[in-house]
């Protein structure tokens, strides 16, 4: 059950730091010199 919460969690954890990305990306796309932000993301290992 704990683990269940645990997964759901970090899946919307990692979620919403890709949603931050996109949004500081299309907020700042007209600016000179702006590099866009990107999220990386991948599978924590079976323990």
């Amino acid at each position: 059950m704990i683990r269940g919460l645990y997964t759901g969690a970090s899946g919307m954890m990692a979620q919403m730091h890709r949603m931050d990305a996109l949004s500081n990306n299309l907020a700042n796309v007209d600016l000179t010199g702006y590099k866009k932000d990107t999220s990386v993301s991948k599978a924590f290992p079976e323990m």
